[in-house]
């Protein structure tokens, strides 16, 4: 008996986006593949909560949207669609061409890291973000653990790394006016033992 193995079924980007916004739930697209998205655990939507908090008010009037968890993001260069944790987007938006519900020009992207995506938002997610020509500064923070990485752009094809793993350490990002202390980032946080 010869078991051929099933074909992945292979969606163009515009399939894929009339099968999203008719979902209850979200899906990247990644190359052709629709990836259906986890729930996040109670630590990492407190630690997505805490952020977005503290940069609406560290940016309040100033020329930012700052989106959580439900905004696509497309990025051409990798025929990715997916929802970054938080962005910080300059005004005005850009969106992608013949939609109202994309956005193509993030400045600073945060992602909290999960067991399951932290090899992902490292490393190929991380190189679709490079591509975006306004994106700045990018952030994972760990939800295990008090540790954030931070990457920051100083010229083309060069970033800077920081990274922070002392409660008493502060976080200044380069791309918006924005500093947060570690400690404050985790307030509310309880870790596994």
């Amino acid at each position: 008996m010869i078991v051929q193995a099933e074909a992945k079924k292979i969606y163009t980007p515009d399939e894929y986006l009339d099968l999203e916004v008719n979902s209850d739930t979200r899906h990247e697209y990644i190359n052709g593949e629709i990836i259906p998205m986890t729930g996040g655990t109670p630590e990492h939507n407190e630690i997505a909560s805490i952020l977005n908090a503290a940069l609406r008010v560290s940016l309040k009037a100033q020329p930012y949207s700052i989106f959580v968890a439900d905004q696509r993001l497309w990025i051409p260069d990798h025929n990715l669609y997916t929802y970054p944790d938080i962005m910080v987007v300059p005004r005005p938006l850009q969106r992608q061409k013949g939609r109202t519900d994309t956005i193509t020009n993030p400045l600073m992207i945060a992602e909290v890291l999960s067991k399951s995506t932290r090899s992902y938002d490292r490393d190929e997610k991380f190189s679709a973000y490079r591509t975006i020509p306004t994106f700045q500064e990018y952030l994972l923070i760990d939800q295990y653990k008090p540790q954030v990485e931070q990457y920051s752009k100083t010229e083309a094809h060069k970033w800077i790394f920081t990274e922070y793993n002392d409660t008493k350490a502060q976080i200044s990002l380069l791309s918006i006016p924005f500093k947060i202390h570690l400690a404050d980032l985790y307030e509310s946080v309880e870790f596994e033992p």
